[in-house]
């Protein structure tokens, strides 16, 4: 290839790729630059005026106890929500991969809470929840146990909302397990039912190694998800009671629009981006290794 051709064919695809990139970095790429340089200010959100402080706002960060509990509660929340909503979506693949009657139906089913948009799912969900009249409470005294403050108690409210966060995803989860189950080869299966495999032994030798691939990236994208989980957070709890359903995200919303400290919150905002940024990276890494073998 000439000089002249490859320089046609880089500039063919420049042409192709600009229209993607110019919304990119006008509502991508420039916003998060002012939002790394906002870190380094000190900014009320009304003043005219931007001090820069440089490293201060990351530096009072990482030494708040209370930036450390929320980097605990976001921990908590990723592995509380990530890990049964994958297990759960697994469970519900397996069982209606099969042929069975009404099958799509009740996919569609489990499916829906997805679409449905997560502010009116935490407001059912909190009625559900309310401590007197709730129907979370009524079955539990019914069986002989006792009432739970479920979104007031400190113990209780971060489950709570885990509650709601898996009950959502779970459905999105199941469709790419299904999808997954559906390419798996039925000659291994078949081949491995001669030789005397049970159903755990297929599932465990062929099945879940076939899934990894669904399952990594299921894991890296639920996880980014938790990390920026807000909505059902704000309606439910608002981050409390005391604090016990803070994440970082919420963090963030209290420090800019509820202190005014643009500059702390820009911080938060960093980390959070850092951490969904290397999340990917492994991602990625991970999917080229894969493909390479």
């Amino acid at each position: 290839m000439t000089r002249a051709e490859k320089l046609r064919k880089d500039a063919l695809a420049l042409a192709f790729t600009l229209p993607a990139m110019i919304p990119m970095t006008l509502f991508w790429f420039i916003p998060l630059g002012y939002v790394v340089y906002l870190s380094f200010t000190a900014w009320d959100f009304m003043s005219p005026e931007k001090t820069f402080v440089g490293l201060e706002n990351y530096r009072y960060l990482f030494e708040s106890p209370a930036f450390y509990e929320a980097v605990g509660v976001t921990l908590l929340f990723c592995a509380g929500s990530v890990l049964p909503t994958m297990a759960g979506g697994l469970a519900l693949a397996l069982l209606l991969n099969r042929a069975m009657k009404g099958a799509s139906v009740y996919r569609t089913l489990m499916f829906l809470p997805w679409v449905t948009p997560t502010v009116a799912v935490s407001i059912v969900w909190s009625w559900i929840f309310e401590p007197d009249v709730g129907l979370a409470n009524t079955v539990l005294q019914a069986i002989g146990l006792d009432a739970v403050g479920w979104l007031q108690d400190p113990q209780w409210a971060l489950p709570g909302v885990l509650v709601v966060t898996i009950w959502k995803s779970i459905g999105w989860a199941m469709v790419f397990y299904l999808v997954a189950l559906q390419n798996v080869p039925a000659e291994l299966l078949e081949a491995a039912e001669l030789d005397g495999a049970s159903g755990m032994d297929k599932l465990r030798r062929i099945t879940l190694p076939l899934l990894s691939p669904t399952t990594f990236f299921l894991f890296i994208v639920q996880t980014i998800g938790a990390l920026q989980a807000y909505d059902q957070i704000n309606v439910l709890t608002q981050g409390g009671p005391s604090g016990s359903t803070r994440t970082l995200l919420y963090m963030y919303y209290q420090s800019a629009f509820e202190s005014f400290n643009i500059g702390e919150a820009s911080s938060v905002a960093v980390v959070l981006i850092i951490s969904c940024l290397l999340l990917s990276l492994a991602s990625s890494f991970v999917s080229r290794r894969s493909v390479h073998y």
